[in-house]
């Protein structure tokens, strides 16, 4: 017996799916129709179902697909151990408000594909924030916990905000996060 992967054209089309359910998902909301979804990836309903057998299955691969995203750009950074874990934070918050309508569809489904994903974005933002406080320019009496903790409030404030006054949020807790300089 073989112990081959999926078929290219497998993968493909599972990337397909991925990209038009992320688009539609952003257009449309979570209501989109499966047929939807099928019909702008080029691919048959069938094959959506193949991949994907319910919608929160898609869902679920939607975010948990953002999140490796996520996590392998952070693991990308190290150049400037402080600004990279300062800008890294604004594109997390960034993509947050993107992802907020679907989360919430899939919020509280145990799903070991987010949570998996979710530890890797984890883990790398925790690298990000050791080398930053390490290197002088974050307080150290943070961790990870809190920063998500801290981002899923700002997520929360900005989404209350005008549009003239988003940015304000993460503003006050990159200026809570920074370490005072040496006076």
């Amino acid at each position: 017996m073989s112990s081959r992967g999926p078929r290219a054209d497998a993968v493909r089309n599972r990337a397909r799916i991925l990209a038009a359910a992320r688009e539609a998902f952003a257009q449309a909301g979570v209501d989109v129709p499966l047929d939807a979804i099928a019909e702008a990836a080029g691919v048959g309903p069938g094959t959506v179902h193949r991949h994907f057998p319910t919608k929160a299955a898609l869902l679920a691969a939607v975010i948990a697909d953002r999140l490796d995203e996520l996590a392998a750009r952070a693991a990308e950074l190290g150049d400037d151990p402080v600004e990279d874990f300062f800008g890294f934070l604004a594109e997390l918050v960034d993509s947050g408000r993107d992802n907020l309508a679907l989360a919430a569809a899939v919020g509280g489904l145990p799903n070991s594909l987010i949570e998996e994903s979710g530890a890797r974005l984890s883990a790398a933002l925790q690298a990000l924030l050791t080398a930053a406080q390490r290197a002088g320019g974050v307080r150290r009496d943070v961790d990870v916990a809190e920063l998500h903790a801290v981002v899923t409030g700002v997520l929360a404030t900005e989404s209350r905000l005008s549009a003239s006054r988003r940015g304000l949020g993460l503003q006050i807790v990159i200026d809570g996060l920074r370490t005072a300089p040496a006076e």
